[in-house]
C-alpha cells in the first residue's frame, strides 16, 4: 500500500465495498484553477478507474468537468478537498494531488 502523507487520509472501504480516499490540497500556481489547469486535472482524472469529486467550501463538482472546476473560482492559496472512489481511488488521488502541488506544471 502506498504511503499516506499528512494531507491525505487513509483509504477506506465503503459499505458498498468500493474504496474511497480523501485529501486536502492547496492551489499553488499563479493563476489558480483556470481553463488550462482544469483541463490538465480532468485529463489526469480520466486515466483512472475512479470517480473524482472536488470540493471548495460548500461547492461540490465532478472532477471530470472542466467548467465545473473553473466555476469553483479556486485561486492561488485556495484549499480544495478531493474525494476519489473506485478500484483506483488511491492512485487517482495521488496523481491529482501531485499535479496540483506541482502547479499543474505551469512555468509562469
Amino acid at each position: 500500500m502506498p504511503k499516506t502523507s499528512a494531507r491525505q487520509k487513509p483509504r477506506t472501504l465503503g459499505a458498498d465495498g468500493i474504496y474511497q480516499c480523501l485529501a486536502e490540497v492547496t492551489i499553488v500556481n499563479k493563476r489558480g484553477l483556470h481553463a488550462r489547469a482544469s483541463a490538465a486535472f480532468v485529463k489526469a482524472a480520466e486515466k483512472f478507474d475512479a470517480e473524482v469529486t472536488v470540493l471548495k467550501d460548500d461547492q461540490k463538482v465532478c472532477g471530470s468537468s472542466i467548467m465545473g472546476l473553473m466555476m469553483l473560482g479556486a485561486g492561488p492559496g485556495t484549499i480544495l478537498s478531493i474525494e476519489t472512489e473506485g478500484p483506483e481511488a488511491e492512485e487517482a488521488l495521488e496523481a491529482l494531488t501531485a499535479l496540483i502541488e506541482a502547479g499543474f506544471h505551469e512555468t509562469d
